[in-house]
């Protein structure tokens, strides 16, 4: 199946949107081979490569800078899931403690 043929389908229709192509385009995806996608991936990474060897020094500085503080971003948000987890847990503990403590007192 020829990808561009599928999108070309798409767009002669009047009225329909990119977004709505949007699904076709992602079944073309599921069709490539992985050869295709190990080539796809191969083009990306020395994209990436490429731009990287043109970047100043202080260009690779801010790029680190900015993944350094995403990384601390995700931690943080990892740790405050986890503190609200372990609240949530300690609560319902605390709760059935009074629970045992009341029908043991007999109140």
């Amino acid at each position: 199946m020829d990808p561009k043929a599928s999108r070309d389908l798409t767009s002669l229709r009047p009225g329909i949107s990119h977004y709505s192509r949007l699904p076709v385009q992602r079944r073309v995806m599921q069709l490539e081979t992985e050869e295709q996608r190990n080539s796809r991936l191969s083009d990306m990474a020395q994209r990436g490569q490429e731009r990287r060897a043109e970047e100043t020094e202080e260009q690779r500085n801010r790029r680190l800078a900015v993944m350094r503080q995403r990384s601390q971003q995700r931690r943080a948000e990892e740790q405050r899931k986890e503190n609200t987890l372990w609240a949530e847990h300690n609560v319902y503990v605390s709760d059935n403690i009074c629970k045992k403590n009341k029908s043991g007192a007999g109140i």
